[in-house]
Formats: structure tokens, sequence, C-alpha cells
């Protein structure tokens, strides 16, 4: 097999999401139709329009020693739980090329790819009220490697000793996503053998709150707060803001095979597309999402008729989940009779730059246990939705046991960003 055409695989996960600290809980809440949407507790809360959110079941600190903690911003914390676990449950410890470290790991055949949407948002702005309350000389001098975008990424880098490559794409909520499907790419034209990749975000903050609440875009439902993410139904207002982490290990299928790695599933390739519509609407048609699916089609060999599963965007916005149905079944006809179609965000929230990262473990883990997980709150299907897809309602449900099956993980951002991930069973 050529350089070029590697087969990549997925040996290694870790996430930490509003359902669970690590992946293994978070699977376990997504399988069990469990929200993590809470009522926003802090005193700035009282005077917004969205009093609600989804922050991690699991504080950063209670993983990374406070000292460390300090010096870095939330989203950053957050890659690094993630990776941490990522990288452990790949079989390695330690720093690639160190002493003492395990697993058989070339520093420079390791990369990083780690998204942000928003990137430091909080000590940005957290720094800013310092400045002007307390003046110069109380900014903290960690501050600009705080709040760069790429801090979560040279962070992780930093941990897992990675020289091939330390990348971040920032496409709005495509990006973890994006930043998986760069991965891919590294290591099939042959640029690294291993590549830790996902996406993160921390933006529970009374600025972006306001601003996403001040377009319409989030849900109001501040009566309800576990219900308030509701994608597909006829009553959904928005999404509802998550934070947290994703990460996966990418690994060329050789070098995986070499020494003897646990394999969750294939990573068949990407799809990448723009509407070239609006800066926030999505194309009402999907015509931008549709081509990504056929560019996934087109550069990989993946066939229709094994795709079971799609983990679909489906923020619970008016416009945008219906757009992603039509696109499905444009593209796919009947084929998208059999695609069981799972919103998880109506659990763990929209984790923006994160989304495509917490997804991504996720779909790899509804190959693994062959189980989608269910979208809960639909009370009233819209009637487009049911249409155009087959939506996981209620409960968890098996997929078929036997034979390869594949499944999708969707991923669309503000500026008409879209990115179609595929993952096959080995």
């Amino acid at each position: 097999m050529s350089p070029t055409n590697r087969t990549v695989v997925v040996t290694g996960i870790g996430a930490t999401t509003p359902l669970g600290g690590d992946a293994a809980s978070t699977w376990e809440g997504l399988v069990a139709g469990k929200s993590g949407v809470k009522p926003l507790e802090q005193e700035w809360a009282a005077d917004q329009a969205v009093r609600i959110a989804a922050p991690v079941a699991v504080e950063p600190t209670e993983v990374i020693p406070r000292p460390q903690a300090r010096r870095l911003d939330r989203s950053a914390q957050f890659a690094l739980v993630a990776a941490k676990e990522a990288w452990a449950d790949a079989g390695f410890e330690g720093k690639a090329g160190e002493e003492g470290s395990v697993g058989d790991v070339d520093p420079d055949r390791l990369g990083a790819v780690i998204a942000s949407g928003i990137g430091g948002v909080t000590t940005l702005l957290d720094q800013y009220d310092v400045l002007k309350e307390k003046g110069v000389r109380r900014v903290s001098p960690h501050t600009v490697p705080m709040l760069m975008p790429n801090g979560p990424s040279a962070n992780v880098g930093l941990l897992v000793g990675a020289r091939a490559g330390v990348h971040t794409p920032v496409s709005a909520c495509a990006s973890g996503a994006e930043a998986i499907g760069y991965a891919i790419e590294m290591i099939r034209t042959g640029r690294a053998d291993i590549v830790v990749a996902g996406g993160t975000e921390a933006a529970i903050h009374p600025l972006p709150i306001a601003a996403f609440g001040n377009m319409m875009a989030m849900s109001k439902n501040n009566d309800d707060p576990q219900g308030a993410s509701r994608p597909y139904d006829t009553a959904r207002d928005g999404f509802v803001l998550g934070e947290g982490a994703g990460v996966v290990v990418l690994e060329s299928a050789e070098h995986a095979a070499r020494r003897g790695a646990r394999v969750y599933a294939e990573a068949v390739g990407q799809g990448i597309s723009a509407d070239a519509h609006d800066i926030v609407q999505p194309e009402p048609e999907g015509r931008g999402i549709s081509a990504a699916l056929q560019h996934l089609l087109e550069n990989t060999d993946l066939n229709p008729a094994e795709i079971v599963h799609v983990n679909a965007h489906a923020t619970s916005t008016p416009a945008g989940d219906i757009a992603e149905l039509k696109a499905l079944r444009k593209v796919f006809g009947d084929d998208a009779d059999h695609m069981a179609v799972s919103a998880t965000k109506s659990m763990t929230g929209h984790l923006l730059g994160g989304a495509g990262g917490i997804e991504t473990v996720a779909t790899v883990l509804a190959l693994y246990h062959r189980v989608a997980p269910p979208t809960i709150n639909v009370e009233n299907l819209d009637p487009e939705a049911e249409a155009n897809a087959d939506v996981v309602r209620g409960e968890a449900r098996k997929l078929p046991v036997e034979g390869r099956i594949a499944a999708l993980n969707d991923s669309f951002g503000f500026g008409g960003h879209n990115v179609v991930l595929a993952f096959r069973t080995v």
C-alpha cells in the first residue's frame, strides 16, 4: 500500500463532558439518555435571557494539578484531560522519546491536532476585567499563551512530545471534526504514524451567552433545562451551550498492528465543503452538506450500504436540523432508510468547537458497541424530519451485530463550514 493511501485506525479515546469526566461515563450517559443541562447558578446569570447550560460533570482541577491548571485556559484544561485519557487508552504513557515513556513512539512521527472554535475566551475576558479593575500590573503574565486558540493543541503536543506537527483548525462548530479529518490526512499521506486529535471548548461565560441569546440562537427554555435541547422536535427553539473536550488517538493500521494495539474502528476519511450562503444561517436545502457527503464518497471506498448510523450535527435549531436530513436523503436516497440518526447534543448540549471531538468519540463507540444512542426530548417529531430520516428516539437502538458497518459524524459551523467524518468497524 502506498504511503499516500494508508489505512487509519482509532486506538485511543478520551473525553470530559457534561455527562462524565471520562469517555466511559460519557458513553454510559449517552446510552441511558441522560441530560447534562442545568440551571446556571453563577450570580451573573440572573440578568441573562438564557440561564441554562451544560457544564462539565467533573472539574478539570480534579485531574490536573492546580498549579498547572492556573497556567491554562479552561479550554486547554479540558483538552489535556481528554488527551491524557486517550493517550493512556491507546497504550502509551509519558512523553514520546523520553526515558521512562511507555509505548513504541517516534516523536518525529507523532502529531497533535486539537481544535477550538473560540479559543481562550474566558481568559481574555477575565483578564480584561482584571486590567480595568486592578490595573496593568495585576494582569497575568500567562495571559497570551492561555488565550491563544492554539493553546490547547500546543499543550497536548507538549504532553505527548509531538514533533511531526501541531495544528489548530478554527472553523466554528466544525472545528473539532476538521481537526480529526486533518489528522487522518497527516497519517494517510505519510507525515505521521500517530496523531492525537479532537476538539475542545470552554465558553460558558456571560458575554458569549448574552451574544448567542441576543441572536436568537439559544434555547430560552429556562424552566425545563433538561428538556431544552430538543433536536427535531416541533418545539425546538435553539441550542444549549455545553463545554468539554473529546480526543482520539489515530494511528496507521500498520503501526497499530506492529505493536498489537486494540483498535476501536477504522477512520475511513472525511468530506469537506462550504455553503457560500450566509455567515450564520445554513443553506436551507443542505446543498453544502450534500457536497461534503459527495466528497466523502468520491474520495474513499465507503459504500452507502455499509452506513447504518449517523451522529448528526442537529443542534436543535429550526432551520439547521432539517437541512442536514434533507442532504442525507438527497445523497443517499433509499439507503438513508437504514441509517439510525442520533442527535447527542440533546444530552450534551452544543460544545461548539469541541462538538466534533466528543461526537467522534460517540460515533466510534457506537460502532464498537454496535449501539446507537437515543435522541431525547423529541415529543413531537417534525414531519420534515420524519420524512427524511430514521431518528433514534427515547431509547438506544442496537445496530447490526454481524458484518462490517460504518457510521458518519456530521459537523457544521457558522461561516458555512461543513465536515463529515466516516468510521467503520474492523
